[in-house]
């Protein structure tokens, strides 16, 4: 594909994450302003649906159609109310090295949280961190560790988890038990090594993909954002790119919908650095037509 291919949807935002399509309606956090956006397909009728204080990222829904939303700096999964009002649906404190961010709700309401491990943003040295799992009555679990910074994850229809691990250079897969428990463990995609260093700066340059936020489509393969090469590529299972959509600026985030399952939505901004984005407008929610619609969850 090329950039002709693309349009606006949204713009003047901070810094979008964790697109969703959901009710006609494609969602979106903007980090920066604090809020949980939705909007039509072609950007009209934008509407915030809640408001974070403490940074949204990841989205998701409950059986009974309450939204939940990641709440980043104080570690916590928030629920949204028939009322509007937020409740705290599960503290994540206990259990992470820094901020949570992207997660996937499956069918029965439990929600499969990442987070970064470290902090980030103030360039401490990359750890390796827990993918959690919050049960739809807030209990909290540990299903994985050793995990090098799980981000987008999907669900495949089959009960098949993948994560993202954005400084792993992979996506890894584990089955989900009827429980909710993950074994299997493997490894779906390898682009390169595990990085040599823990210093990020050094270890970015070592990314062949930075493995960010993804939709899995109907054939399987997954849309993921390369958060460090300004693309979202499609990969099959072993990890060939076999398609992709270079933006101009840089990808953080990517997801399938429209009317016919076949948009693309990228969130895309100039860089992920936190003083530049909260100060500045450059934000974009992109979209482009691709010709295998959406599959699995979210």
């Amino acid at each position: 594909m090329t950039d002709a291919a693309l349009r606006t949807v949204l713009d003047q935002r901070s810094f979008l994450e964790c697109p969703r399509w959901h009710e006609d309606r494609v969602w979106a956090v903007d980090f920066y302003t604090h809020q949980v956006l939705s909007a039509r397909e072609d950007g009209s009728d934008l509407r915030v649906e809640a408001e974070v204080p403490e940074q949204p990222s990841g989205l998701g829904w409950l059986p009974d159609g309450r939204l939940l939303v990641v709440s980043m700096r104080d570690a916590t999964l928030r629920r949204r109310e028939p009322d509007g009002t937020l409740a705290v649906h599960a503290d994540l404190r206990p259990y992470v090295g820094g901020h949570p961010n992207d997660m996937v709700v499956d069918a029965a309401g439990r929600a499969y949280v990442g987070n970064f491990g470290f902090d980030l943003m103030a360039s401490a040295d990359l750890e390796p961190t827990v993918l959690l799992r919050v049960d739809p009555d807030g209990a909290v679990s540990v299903v994985a560790d050793d995990l090098w910074f799980p981000n987008g994850s999907v669900i495949t229809p089959d009960g098949v988890l993948l994560v993202d691990e954005t400084f792993g250079n992979r996506v890894t897969a584990f089955d989900i038990g009827p429980d909710g428990t993950l074994g299997n463990r493997r490894t779906w995609a390898q682009f390169g090594e595990l990085p040599t260093t823990r210093a990020v700066a050094d270890a970015l340059g070592q990314l062949v993909v930075a493995p960010d936020g993804c939709g899995l489509d109907a054939e399987g393969a997954m849309w993921i954002a390369d958060a460090a090469h300004g693309r979202a590529i499609r990969v099959v299972e072993g990890g060939a790119i076999v398609d992709e959509v270079r933006a101009g600026t840089g990808v953080f985030a990517c997801m399938l919908g429209g009317s016919d399952g076949r948009t693309l939505f990228l969130c895309a901004a100039p860089d992920f650095d936190e003083h530049a984005r909260s100060t500045h407008r450059e934000g974009q929610l992109l979209a482009a037509q691709v010709d295998v619609p959406h599959g699995g969850l979210p």
